[in-house]
């Protein structure tokens, strides 16, 4: 009898390790890099019924999905050590190239600082203000919503902007340059305010948030060129 159980024991515990094991590598599908990031790759049986694979290769046609969970260990925040950040130089070009499927948009140079993004762009548009909308709403659609876009219709610009492309945050005097610059970008259409709560710029209005502090009125910077 003794012997019998023991038997049985001996064959429930290897039953429960071979389960827990077969649970484990089920997690090892979808749990990647870290066991807190339910992250989608290889499990097409559970969201693609088409067989579409979600590896490094997924056609832009895929949907993306990833599902994370806080850490059962209070202040673990190693798992997020190596956070993704913004490649200003692909916003860039991501930006430029967008602008210029814009109707009457036929060539964009765009600069993408930490915190603001200016476009010179040339047009043969006969509706300025509806054009620098338009580009800027491009623009909005692709950064962080903390950005700030300035842009001017005026080719000559293009230069005044292309001599920050070899600078960066920590350049001397960086803030005092780029505000001299967008001064002057403000003399061109802007387009029109985001919101009740924010300028055409993306500026919050009555508001000092902003590194220039200029002078508006009803919260919208002074535009050569508007309708």
């Amino acid at each position: 009898m003794k012997k019998t159980l023991l038997a049985l024991s001996i064959s429930a515990t290897v039953s429960l390790v071979g389960c827990a094991q077969m649970a484990e590598n089920n997690d090892d599908d979808i749990l990647e890099r870290s066991g807190n990031t339910i992250n989608v790759t290889d499990r097409n049986d559970l969201y693609n019924d088409e067989g579409v694979p979600n590896g490094d290769d997924t056609p832009m046609n895929n949907f993306g999905y990833v599902r994370h969970q806080k850490s059962p260990i209070p202040g673990d925040m190693n798992q997020y050590a190596n956070m993704p950040t913004l490649n200003r130089e692909r916003v860039a070009d991501l930006i430029s190239k967008l602008c210029t499927q814009l109707p009457n948009v036929n060539d964009v140079a765009t600069l993408v600082t930490d915190e603001e993004v200016l476009i010179a762009y040339d047009t043969d548009t006969k509706n300025r203000f509806e054009t620098a909308d338009q580009v800027k709403k491009t623009a909005l659609s692709v950064v962080p919503r903390y950005y700030h876009v300035y842009v001017a219709d005026d080719p000559r610009m293009m230069k005044e902007i292309e001599r920050f492309g070899r600078l960066d945050s920590n350049s001397r005097n960086i803030d005092q340059i780029i505000d001299t610059t967008i001064k002057e970008m403000l003399k061109y259409p802007q387009g029109r305010k985001l919101s009740d709560g924010e300028n055409a710029n993306g500026e919050m209005i009555n508001e000092r948030n902003d590194r220039l502090d200029r002078d508006t009125h009803d919260g919208t910077p002074k535009q050569m060129g508007t309708k």
